[in-house]
């Protein structure tokens, strides 16, 4: 699992000259853990360089392997930056899943879905900040993964939706309520903000739960 290097809810990340506090190849590690190892850091350094601004020299200076090491896990920096995103989404919708799951009421849902998002940026900087990120990759196959993400966290969420509403409509719903979290957190990014993710995600949670009491077919 990705480990965030960076201090809680401090935006924007401080820059690094070099990474000399990441883990380095003092000890022989097995294949899987090694891979990780490249993972965790390499999140850090594609969201503060950049996908096009980061090279592979960077990521294995990061993790204190050579490059042929680095090259024995991943094809290419875009095998590797894929295999982030597919990290990266993962463990958001895990959060999101595992917050909501065996919660009765549709408030609670809504309160409990929207703070484990905005935990998950709090946490998470440079994950958040790899997928949604200005200096992110909007190449078609990035792009294509970031949607699957977006589409797999609407997914998560449609089923909490306590409407009597069509499947379609629910889902639309359930998108909108992804981009207001993605448009909340992008703000908080760009503005350098500090903030409390269980405060903003009841503030949150209690606009999205006063319009989805209105909802009707």
């Amino acid at each position: 699992m990705i480990a965030n290097t960076v201090s809680r809810n401090s935006f924007p990340p401080e820059p690094l000259s070099c990474y000399s506090e990441v883990t380095r190849m003092s000890i022989r590690l097995p294949a899987p853990a090694r891979r990780e190892q490249i993972l965790d850091v390499a999140v850090e350094v594609f969201a503060r360089n950049g996908f096009h601004g980061a090279s592979m020299n960077d990521v294995a200076e990061a993790a204190g392997v050579t490059k042929p090491v680095l090259y024995q896990h991943f094809d290419s920096k875009q095998d590797l930056y894929m295999a982030l995103l597919d990290e990266v989404g993962n463990r958001l919708l895990n959060a999101i899943t595992k917050a909501t799951a065996g919660v009765a009421s549709g408030r609670r849902q809504t309160e409990q879905g929207f703070l484990a998002y905005f935990q998950w940026v709090a946490d998470d900087h440079d994950a958040f900040l790899l997928l949604f990120g200005s200096r992110a990759s909007r190449d078609e196959e990035s792009t294509q993964a970031i949607r699957r993400i977006t589409a797999g966290a609407a997914d998560a969420i449609a089923p909490l939706i306590a409407a009597n509403i069509g499947p379609d409509h629910r889902r639309t719903l359930a998108h909108g309520l992804v981009g207001l979290a993605e448009g909340v957190s992008r703000r908080l990014v760009e503005q350098g903000q500090s903030f409390d993710p269980t405060v903003l995600g009841q503030q949150v949670a209690d606009l999205a739960w006063a319009g989805l009491r209105a909802v009707h077919d």
